[in-house]
């Protein structure tokens, strides 16, 4: 039986084991606590009955106007745990916080170009990608990434999933 259940202070000492992914993004202890004061209901973790860590997914609430939207920083899945639906159930929980509770117009979410598996994952859940960011992933190999986005209730024509049409540059996306 899984629970899924807000993060928690303790729960950073242990969550290690779910981040050894080469494809989930690593953040010092000071980035998770931010999120974790600042939008706690964005942050949620999935725990096996024997209080194994499962997976999270952190997000935040950000924009304004018509781009009031929430997003998706990090959302992993521990290796044993894949293929159960947990990711599905973890970005469900995400986007009816960001339609209910904030009532923002879309959800978004930056994916490795070349993470072929979560990019088919995403559009299985109705995202589309919006852009392509170049170089947006830093480190020894630098890699583009996606924007992916989901319309929500509010957006009812869809308009902000359009594929803006041409590729951007990390330091040309909105900052909050």
């Amino acid at each position: 039986m899984t629970t899924l259940r807000e993060f928690t202070c303790d729960d950073l000492w242990k969550f290690n084991k779910v981040n050894l992914d080469p494809l989930t993004e690593t953040y010092n202890m000071s980035f998770y606590l931010l999120y974790l004061a600042q939008w706690p209901e964005y942050f949620t973790v999935a725990e096996s009955s024997s209080g194994n860590l499962m997976g999270y997914i952190m997000g935040k609430v950000e924009g304004t106007g018509d781009d009031w939207h929430g997003h998706v920083t990090a959302l992993t899945v521990a290796p044993e745990y894949r293929r159960l639906g947990l990711a599905n159930q973890l970005m469900g929980e995400l986007e009816h916080i960001s339609d209910k509770q904030h009532e923002g117009y879309f959800v978004d979410l930056f994916v490795r170009k070349s993470n072929d598996v979560a990019i088919g994952m995403y559009k299985g859940l109705g995202y589309d990608i919006y852009r392509k960011v170049i170089g947006y992933y830093s480190g020894e190999y630098p890699e583009d990434a996606y924007d992916m986005r989901k319309s929500l209730s509010r957006d009812t024509g869809k308009v902000k999933m359009k594929p803006l049409g041409r590729d951007i540059y990390p330091h040309e996306l909105e900052r909050w």
